[in-house]
Parts: structure tokens; C-alpha cells; sequence
């Protein structure tokens, strides 16, 4: 009898012991779920920027070479053997200065003769004259004696020229380059002796497709730089070809850059063009770093306030964006957006619709290089 009670009671034991068991399994995995479905995750750290509606600068931007308003590779028109080069390479030359010096041995000598030719038919001039004037000469030996003289001053004339030739002057001032010649080197017309630049204005050389030809025009405000993000010089359109390649379709523009005193652009210089309209009132803006580029379209997180366990946080919203022009780092936004609108304008990486965020606009993404940015720099 005491056995059979024992085994009941161990029986009823072990019954309740699972049940126990069963019974906190079951509470345990409610009290969790229960836990995190009212956690809520950590707020992400994003900067925001606000959708303006400003004045909007449109440009052309193209890609121009550059040329020296006044640049010439000098070269000698008469033949001769190089005597003296009075020039060093990157020299400041002064209009008018002599830069080479051929051998003019033989003009000089020349040239004494043909003078006292020319003195002596002067003389023979003044006295045909002077016996035709009182009735004892003829008008035949006058004629004769002024042909005379006049084709001993051409002579002179000719001479003088070829002495001014052998003589290489500087056509305006600059900056003269390497020479390619050397002393006692016989050169033949159209030698090349130096490149000779006034690197104080340059010209700028660029197309525009032609759909765009009609927004230029002569006088229009041009920005030129080494790099597409930093155009520093200052330009205007001095000139646009009246026809359209119709090779390329491209319309040849050239502009001017009038201060280039510090030497900054070179001939030949590859250069990064913004042809400056008029500017256009309330166009909605962005920066371009908040602007996300997908298979669908474009979008952006729109940052709005909502409650949340009693708490009002501030959520983000995946709002598709129809985009237009790009200047600097601001994007023209089309259609999605209104003004005042707070967007995220970095950080967009970690978020999804709905997501919490914090908002730290310690950096200004606004001023930043864009193309930094999208490099990862």
C-alpha cells in the first residue's frame, strides 16, 4: 500500500515538473517576443538639408582649349647663317627687341655702293633739271636721269628691306620659348626659331552642340578652369562660327580670358568651360548628394515627425523625385518635392523606409566636392 502512494506521488511529481517545464518554455518565448516587438532600434545619424526654391543659374559646360590671344611660332622670311641668338628660353621680350641676328656682312657692304649711286644720280637729277629749266636740255635727258634715280633708290629700298630681315625683332612682347637654333646654323626661309607668347589674355577654343548655339552670344559671361569643380578665370564670348559642323554637329565658340597675368594657363592647355546664362527665379534645388539613383528612378528620404510608444521621433519616407539640370552640388528637382521639405542629405546608406533618425548637420554637405563624395574621398 505505502509503495503504491510513493509511486503515485513520484508520478504526480514528475507530471507537474513537465508541466512546470512546458508552462515556462511557453512564457519565456512570449515575454521575449514581447520584448523586442516594443524595443525600438537606436536612431540613425543622418544630415538633412532643407528643398529651397531659389534663383537658378543655368550654364553650357564644354571642353575648350586654349591658345595665347597673341602667340606665333617665329621664323625668318630671308636665308642666312645665324650670327648671334640675343634671346634665353622663358625670356620677357619687349615689342620690337632683337631675338637673332644673321650674318649681313654682304648687305652692308652692298649697301654703301647703292647709296653712293643714289647721291650720284641726285646729282644727275638736280642738273638735268637745272639745264632743262633755262631752255639746254632736253626733256628726253631729264626723264632719263629721274628713272635713273628712282631705280637707285629702290636698289637702296630693296637693301635696306633685306637688312631688316637678316634682323629677327620680337612682332609684340611676350614670353619667348627654347630656341631650335644654334649659332653658325645656315637656316632656309620659314625656319622655325622659337615659339614667341603674350601669355597676359588667352582665347578659349570650345563647341556646343548644336541645339544650343541659339543661347550663346557675343559679350555672354564665361567661367574657365583647370578642373571641372574650380573655374576661377573670368571670359567672354568674343566670337561663334555662323555655321554647324556637319561632321560633328558642334558649333565652334572662343572666348576670352583677359587677366592670365599670373601665367596660370598655357597654350595648348586642356580646360573645363561654363558658359553662364540668365539666371531663372524659384527653381526647387537639392543638394546632389541626397538624390539616389536605382533601377526604378530617383529618390530621396523625406524626414517627417511621428509618434512612436508615446514619443514623437522623426522618420523617413522613400519619395520618388523626377530630377533636371546639375550646377555645383545642387540638383533641380522637377517634381516629388515641395519647398521646406527636410530631406537626408547623407548617410542614406544605413536607412529604409520608416527608419528613425538623428539629425547632425555638424558637416555641410552642401559645400563639399562632389566629386569627392562620390568617389568616397
Amino acid at each position: 500500500m505505502k509503495r503504491r502512494l510513493v509511486v503515485a506521488l513520484v508520478f504526480i511529481l514528475a507530471v507537474g515538473l513537465c508541466g512546470g517545464l512546458v508552462w515556462f518554455n511557453f512564457f519565456r518565448d512570449k515575454m521575449i517576443s514581447q520584448f523586442f516587438a516594443n524595443m525600438q532600434p537606436p536612431p540613425q545619424t543622418v544630415s538633412a538639408a532643407k528643398v529651397e526654391a531659389k534663383a537658378w543659374t543655368p550654364s553650357i559646360s564644354a571642353i575648350g582649349t586654349a591658345k595665347a590671344a597673341n602667340g606665333v611660332e617665329l621664323a625668318f622670311e630671308t636665308p642666312g647663317i645665324v650670327k648671334e641668338i640675343k634671346f634665353k628660353a622663358n625670356q620677357n621680350v619687349r615689342e620690337g627687341e632683337v631675338l637673332v641676328q644673321l650674318d649681313d656682312t654682304v648687305e652692308r657692304a652692298d649697301i654703301q655702293d647703292v647709296q653712293a649711286a643714289v647721291k650720284t644720280a641726285e646729282s644727275s637729277f638736280e642738273r638735268a633739271k637745272t639745264l632743262s629749266a633755262r631752255g639746254f636740255g632736253t626733256e628726253a635727258n631729264l626723264d632719263q636721269a629721274s628713272a635713273l634715280l628712282a631705280a637707285a633708290r629702290s636698289r637702296l629700298a630693296r637693301l635696306q628691306a633685306t637688312l631688316e630681315q637678316k634682323a629677327l625683332k620680337a612682332p609684340f612682347s611676350g614670353v619667348i620659348g627654347i630656341p631650335r637654333i644654334d649659332v653658325g646654323q645656315y637656316l632656309q626661309p620659314g625656319t622655325v626659331i622659337a615659339s614667341f607668347q603674350d601669355l597676359s589674355s588667352m582665347k578659349v577654343d570650345f563647341t556646343v552642340p548644336e541645339q544650343r548655339a541659339g543661347e550663346i552670344s557675343l559679350g555672354q559671361e564665361v567661367r574657365v578652369g583647370l578642373t571641372e569643380t574650380d573655374l576661377p578665370f573670368k571670359a567672354r564670348v568674343t566670337g561663334k562660327d555662323p555655321r554647324v559642323d556637319p561632321k560633328t554637329r558642334l558649333v565652334s565658340v572662343q572666348a576670352l580670358v583677359e587677366d592670365n597675368k599670373s601665367g596660370a594657363i598655357l597654350p595648348g592647355q586642356f580646360l573645363h568651360v561654363e558658359v553662364i546664362l540668365p539666371e531663372q527665379p524659384n527653381v526647387i534645388t537639392l543638394p546632389q548628394t541626397a538624390v539616389i539613383t536605382s533601377l526604378y528612378g530617383d529618390y530621396v528620404y523625406t524626414i517627417e515627425q511621428e509618434e512612436r510608444a508615446g514619443q514623437q521621433v522623426q522618420v523617413v519616407r522613400q519619395v520618388f523625385v523626377k530630377t533636371g539640370r546639375r550646377r555645383g552640388g545642387a540638383l533641380e528637382v522637377i517634381s516629388g518635392v515641395q519647398p521646406g521639405q527636410q530631406v537626408v542629405a547623407s548617410g542614406q546608406n544605413k536607412l529604409q523606409a520608416g527608419s528613425v533618425v538623428k539629425i547632425d548637420n555638424t558637416i555641410d554637405v552642401t559645400k563639399l566636392d562632389t566629386t569627392k563624395l562620390a568617389s568616397g574621398q
